[in-house]
């Protein structure tokens, strides 16, 4: 599916649209309750501020005409205490009441805002986990967060901007040009709205202009962090060859160019701001001369002089700030435009309509002529057939890029067959619901990941309404409990992230015993010792013969040792099956599978002597010898010329 551009086709109004079902929930008509008062605090705020210099007027007429001798003299201390601090006092009050209208509305509007933030987040976190494996191998996870996270904090930045400052500011505006109509003549009125027109024109050519001085610096400053980076990492390098000067020259460069896009920022900031007090004060001084002319000819007061004033600096205010406000707001609509691609991305892998549970009466597993390509020009697999009875055990082998571990991806579902068919005791996988399908299968992977909690937490992942003992029992079954015993947090430890505070080892393990824990009537183990040493390889492998017993399993190995007991091998060649039948039937016909095991044979004699050498090297004969790590070394599958060629997707 190609997607499109979010960055093209992001506006205000289509962002506003997409956010309004979440602001204006038809199932929370709480929240509904709040957007109304909101909107009437926030029309009470305004009003408060365009009263404000009206007050500023009266107050001014009567100081004015206090100071000219217009009311009595024996009531003239009256009129000083009542009119113009009355009117002061007013003042005072209706800002009061503003600042209080005005907080008073944010906090109301914060739940609403936050709500929709929240269930946003929630949906598009939740519609992440429904797209497709292949949708998420195509991205970086890091990515996929950064547009969660720059996805949320965009719709907090919206809701702040547009509707607490950009919507407010436009009302007031309004309101502005009303009174200029009302209380003046058209011409104010006229005169407001094009120094606005000036203002918000002028405001966007140099914002556009400032947008791109400003991605300037930020990729300048991203890369001379990246330089930073790498030059640290890489300090030992660094220090072997003497490029200190040369590593200090590079990331002078990089700053360098920081320093000139900062420089073109700051400057173009003070551009910015100048051109828009000059255009405001331009309208500002027409304004005030035209009230002049006015007064001199009688038709005004000089408290009308002083009302023009205040209220244009009051408005003043929130103009200065459009700048970075058109700049926010056009970030974050982009931000939540690309949210709002992931949840319009349809999921690849989809239930049928009318899909059912899947029933597992039995147990057998089958692939009926199976093919299936990641790309179009490339066909992973070719056409294979093969059936894992209920309660047997089948491994599949082969050289790297053979198709193996697609096998697992495919019964699986995370990718659908291209043509052919896989069954569970006759049921066609398409056809029944991902969520029971999955249920019925436990997964030992490769490549175990962790995540980043205690280890009773990762085990109980298997079955989440198991009980304590259950997972104890699940651990011991995986040779794995004595080790968590000894530690000082025992399950309560924390295994760290993607499981790094434990070695590849004790996270396989703990891998297993999650998978025992779920208890499933399919086992799929792909590789499942891979990461073991050869000790804790043949306890684990005892384990997993006593949980495959009676359960369908189906092994996909590199080590053939691991699979020599399986009823019944299957020998994969560039997608096809070149080879079946138990490990001794194998050995005699000499083919593939028999050169595998001889060349895995001959790494494993050459393993033990590197092990008998390292045995000799005692600390009395060397005492500052570090014994080698020959523990580690795993025999390579042997390479077949007809499957050389790497499967990027194993």
């Amino acid at each position: 599916m190609k997607e499109v551009n979010p960055v093209t086709r992001a506006t205000l109004l289509s962002t506003i649209i997409g956010l309004w079902p979440h602001m204006w929930p038809s199932t929370r008509p709480d929240l509904k309750r709040r957007v109304f008062v909101a909107f009437v605090l926030l029309l009470g705020a305004k009003l408060a501020t365009i009263l404000m210099p009206f007050t500023f007027k009266w107050a001014t007429d009567a100081l004015v005409a206090v100071s000219d001798g217009k009311t009595p003299v024996p009531h003239l201390w009256f009129a000083i205490l009542s009119a113009p601090l009355a009117l002061v006092a007013l003042y005072g009050l209706i800002r009061i009441s503003m600042a209080l209208l005005t907080q008073l509305r944010d906090g109301l509007f914060a739940k609403v805002a936050l709500h929709a933030v929240r269930r946003l987040a929630q949906l598009t976190f939740d519609h992440m986990h429904a797209l497709s494996l292949r949708f998420h191998l195509e991205r970086k996870t890091g990515g996929l967060t950064r547009v969660l996270e720059r996805g949320r904090n965009g719709i907090e930045e919206l809701v702040r901007l547009v509707v607490l400052q950009l919507a407010p500011t436009i009302l007031e505006l309004g309101l502005v040009i009303g009174v200029m109509l009302l209380a003046f003549d058209w011409r104010y009125a006229a005169m407001v709205l094009v120094t606005m027109l000036v203002f918000m024109a002028y405001t966007y050519r140099a914002t556009e202009w400032r947008i791109k001085i400003r991605k300037a610096m930020n990729e300048s400053d991203t890369d001379a962090t990246a330089k930073a980076v790498d030059s640290l990492l890489n300090f030992e390098t660094v220090k072997y060859f003497g490029a200190e000067r040369r590593e200090s020259e590079r990331y002078d460069r990089s700053i360098a160019k920081y320093e000139k896009a900062g420089v073109q920022t700051y400057t173009s900031l003070a551009v910015l701001n100048a051109g828009q007090a000059t255009i405001f004060t331009l309208g500002l001084t027409v304004m005030m001369a035209m009230c002049v002319f006015d007064i001199q000819a009688g038709r005004r007061t000089v408290g009308d002089f002083v009302m023009i004033n205040a209220m244009l600096i009051q408005l003043y205010i929130p103009l200065n700030f459009m700048g970075m406000l058109y700049r926010e707001i056009k970030q974050a609509t982009i931000d939540i435009e690309q949210m709002f691609g992931i949840l319009n991305r349809n999921p690849e892998i989809q239930d049928a309509p009318g899909a059912k549970p899947l029933e597992v009466r039995e147990g057998t597993l089958r692939f009926e002529d199976v093919r299936f390509s990641y790309d179009p020009g490339r066909e992973i697999l070719k056409g294979i057939s093969f059936e894992v009875p209920a309660g047997h055990t089948i491994a599949i082998v082969g050289p790297s890029g053979a198709g193996k571990s697609t096998i697992s991806r495919l019964i699986y579902r995370f990718y659908d067959v291209a043509d052919g068919r896989i069954s569970i005791d006759g049921q066609d996988i398409r056809d029944v619901k991902q969520a029971s399908l999955r249920a019925a299968i436990g997964m030992v992977p490769q490549d175990t990941v962790l995540f980043n909690d205690t280890i009773r937490y990762n085990i109980r992942y298997g079955r989440w309404d198991a009980t304590d003992a259950e997972i104890d029992r699940a651990a011991q079954d995986a040779q794995i409990d004595d080790f968590i015993r000894i530690l000082p947090q025992g399950y309560d430890t924390e295994v760290g992230e993607r499981g790094l505070k434990l070695s590849g080892g004790e996270k396989q393990r703990v891998a297993i015993a999650r998978t025992i824990l779920k208890g499933p009537p399919i086992l799929l183990l792909d590789e499942a010792t891979s990461a073991l040493d050869s000790y804790t390889e043949k306890e684990i492998q005892d384990a997993l013969e006593r949980v495959a017993r009676g359960r369908t399993t189906l092994v996909i190995a590199h080590r053939l040792s691991t699979v020599i007991n399986a009823d019944q091998i299957i020998v994969l060649d560039a997608g096809q099956v070149v080879e079946r039948g138990t490990h001794e039937q194998l050995l005699l016909e000499g083919g593939l599978y028999a050169g595998m095991w001889n060349r895995q044979r001959e790494a494993d004699a050459a393993r033990e002597k590197l092990r008998e050498v390292a045995d000799e090297l005692t600390p009395r004969e060397k005492p500052n010898a570090t014994p080698p790590a020959v523990a580690q070394v795993e025999p390579e599958p042997v390479a077949v010329p007809s499957s050389q060629k790497i499967e990027a997707a194993e």
